[in-house]
């Protein structure tokens, strides 16, 4: 990996991945790091003493689903040690992009960073042929105190080279403007918060980018950002699908499009963003697609407090 290379020009990215990295747990279970933070996290006793049994059976059913649907799916399992309770979430660490570039991010929870393996990207490599041109280090700000939670605190629009981020305590600016100084995009940043008046930890709960359509909670967006940031959203052409602050808790926010090895469009999403949506809003969404994979994972979103999105680290690097 070469930290120094330029960025490759002329990089034609579509907005779907056709290949994501999925890391099956070795000690999923609540971590109390993270808990101040991440308001859709419940601890739940009932499910503790079993959740690395019940999460592998939901990871290995939503594996098997992407790949019944044409998604390449590349499985790496995590260490016994060190414990790692929210390994199952990858795309917090890491990023990959088609001009060959890795993103390496700054996280908040310090357990949370033993989570980046560069072992993981480098079989990657080695197993499917792809290119790695440079890497992107982030994680010199942790020892500043800022941070910037890869695709959860990013959701990027890679047709119009746009990177939205709702600002927390997990998603700070000046990361984020050097991310998008680095990669070429824009910025697009904006104050989001929960009903009770708190910073939404992820971006990627309450938006979604895809081909034809966003999912947004566009009521949790501040009065000053929010006309910005539907317009931008919007300016593609792209049908805003809004959701509720309860839709969102139920993480109908938190859904994700891929690309079949056909060409399909796959929306990948949770049993209960499913139900969280209702009929009407996910037969529209459905109709955006040519395939729709449902799995449901109750223990990860109850414990760790992220769904199928968090789950799936897109591949985006050249072959």
């Amino acid at each position: 990996m070469n930290a120094g290379a330029a960025r490759q020009p002329g990089v034609d990215a579509g907005q779907a991945a056709s290949r994501v990295l999925m890391v099956r747990p070795a000690s999923f279970g609540w971590n109390a790091e993270t808990q101040a933070s991440n308001r859709f996290q419940r601890d739940d006793a009932t499910i503790a003493s079993s959740a690395n049994e019940r999460a592998l059976a939901e990871f290995d059913a939503l594996a098997a689903a992407l790949r019944a649907a044409g998604i390449a799916v590349c499985v790496a399992d995590d260490r016994a040690a060190p414990v790692c309770p929210d390994a199952v979430f990858p795309n917090n660490w890491v990023s990959t992009h088609e001009d060959g570039t890795v993103v390496l991010y700054p996280m908040l929870a310090r357990n949370r960073r033993l989570e980046r393996r560069l072992d993981l990207i480098a079989t990657l490599v080695d197993q499917h042929g792809l290119v790695v041109r440079r890497l992107l280090d982030l994680t010199h700000y942790e020892s500043r105190g800022m941070f910037l939670e890869g695709t959860g605190s990013v959701v990027f629009d890679h047709v119009h080279r746009i990177a939205y981020a709702c600002l927390s305590p997990r998603t700070h600016r000046e990361p984020l403007d050097e991310l998008c100084d680095e990669l070429g995009y824009t910025a697009c940043a904006f104050a989001a918060c929960d009903a009770q008046g708190v910073a939404i930890y992820h971006t990627n709960v309450m938006l979604a980018v895809g081909s034809s359509a966003c999912v947004v909670a566009a009521d949790t967006i501040d009065a000053c950002d929010r006309e910005r940031v539907t317009a931008s959203l919007a300016a593609g052409g792209r049908v805003l699908e809004r959701i509720d602050v309860g839709q969102m808790a139920g993480f109908a926010g938190n859904v994700l499009e891929l690309r079949a090895a056909d060409g399909r469009r796959v929306l990948a999403l949770s049993g209960s963003a499913r139900e969280a949506f209702g009929h009407e809003a996910f037969a529209r969404l459905a109709a955006a697609v040519d395939a729709v994979v449902v799995a449901p994972i109750p223990t990860i979103e109850t414990l760790g407090g992220g769904s199928v999105r968090c789950m799936l680290a897109e591949v985006r690097l050249p072959a």
